[in-house]
């Protein structure tokens, strides 16, 4: 027997809403889901879902414009790689906006193909999905496929008795999710609405999506990126270079989390971070791609200054495209000092990353991975530099199409 209020939430997820929308081949923001709305900080908000009627996937880029006394202030995003006939919700920020009378322009939407895999998540529709009073859902997820999903996240379309409220996504920090495993989560809408919550639609599972930030260091324009469960603003670095501050606030009545990730600059930095200049305890680590990761909780119902030192000064080098860890894998495989697999799951990170991709790529278990011995000439070639990054990588693709290498 379904729980009274997850009827209602099942059945509003079957209506299908008609209205006009934002054109742009068959990827589109339909303009019923796009809307600007004052945060419960009084902060400018404006909240829509791109749609992808292609049979193949694409890179959305959305540009979101607000007028304000006659001056345009515009911000762009690049999303997720969006599947095949699925959609995806955004959320972008303006605390540039002062006024009480904004006027939210219509979002121009590009998009680029690629190379993107379902990712095999899935919402449980039972009894467990329940709204509750307080306007906020839980539920419970569960990973369909056969591979392990990191970092996922769950986006969704809050809605009220007659039009669309809010964009919001799960709070809780999950790192993994493994197959068959069936894990909670929670989303609750900004505070600012919550009166008027009646149902939530449009569920989206993704594996990762982070939100990018450019600020001034040492004379030039310095970009990193944050995921996270509160939001972040007005980075600014000292004069120095080496400390930066944010304003973050966290709506919810929950703890959620935030992850930070910087491009090094000597690659020895050593942080601190705190919070209205209260040390908090936080995790320093580095990625595959050679990118620092400051992780760390934020309490329920929060805000205050965020405050990141112990960069060094000056700007970061251009990274390489492939992390030095597979070209070195490279050249123990070729002198047969590591063995084929462990050679493959340096590839099979390439194409996880969407360094390189195929046209319908099956993927299949490690157990089944090959690739032949004559490989470890180019391999070989592309260590000692005789051969370059792309035409590597070329060789790479060509023969994962033509299936000489299986991962």
């Amino acid at each position: 027997m379904f729980h009274p209020k997850t009827l209602i939430l099942l059945g509003f997820l079957s209506i299908i809403l008609f209205g006009p929308q934002l054109a742009f081949a068959d990827v589109f923001v339909p303009l019923h889901e796009y809307l600007g709305y004052f945060d419960s900080n009084g902060i400018y908000t404006v909240v829509g879902n791109v749609k992808n009627e292609n049979d193949f996937a694409v890179i959305p880029t959305i540009t979101v414009s607000v007028i304000e006394n006659s001056k345009t202030i515009s911000k762009t995003i690049e999303h997720v790689p969006l599947s095949a006939e699925k959609e995806i919700p955004f959320k972008i920020k303006f605390p540039e906006i002062k006024s009480n009378t904004p006027i939210l322009v219509n979002p121009e939407l590009t998009y680029e193909k690629t190379i993107s895999y379902e990712v095999p998540i899935q919402i449980i529709y039972d009894k467990t999905l329940v709204k509750h009073d307080d306007g906020h859902i839980s539920g419970k997820i569960q990973n369909t496929g056969n591979e392990t999903v990191y970092f996922p996240k769950i986006f969704a379309v809050v809605h009220g008795y007659e039009n669309v409220l809010d964009i919001t996504q799960n709070i809780e920090y999950i790192e993994k999710i493994e197959p068959g495993e069936i894990l909670d989560f929670t989303m609750y809408p900004d505070p600012a609405i919550t009166d008027d919550v009646f149902y939530y639609s449009c569920f989206a599972p993704v594996d990762t999506t982070v939100i990018p930030v450019t600020t001034k260091k040492n004379g030039g324009d310095f970009d990193f990126r944050y995921d996270s469960g509160a939001w972040y603003s007005a980075a600014k670095f000292d004069e120095q270079g080496t400390t930066m501050t944010m304003r973050g606030y966290n709506s919810y009545p929950l703890e959620t989390y935030a992850n930070f990730e910087f491009a090094p600059i000597s690659g020895n930095e050593k942080f601190s971070v705190t919070i209205n200049d209260e040390p908090i305890e936080f995790i320093q680590s580095i990625d595959e791609m050679g990118f620092w990761h400051l992780a760390f909780t934020v309490e329920p119902q929060s805000q205050g200054i965020l405050k990141i030192s112990g960069f060094d000064k000056g700007l970061p080098p251009e990274l390489p495209t492939i992390p030095v860890w597979i070209k070195q894998n490279a050249d123990w495989w070729a002198t047969e000092q590591i063995s084929d697999s462990e050679f493959l799951e340096g590839i099979d990170f390439l194409f996880e990353k969407q360094i390189v991709s195929v046209p319908a790529r099956e993927v299949v278990s490690e157990s089944q991975w090959k690739i032949p011995s004559w490989v470890q000439i180019p391999a070989s070639w592309w260590y000692e530099e005789k051969i370059s990054d792309e035409q590597f990588l070329n060789i790479i693709e060509n023969l994962v199409q033509r299936e000489i290498i299986i991962i």
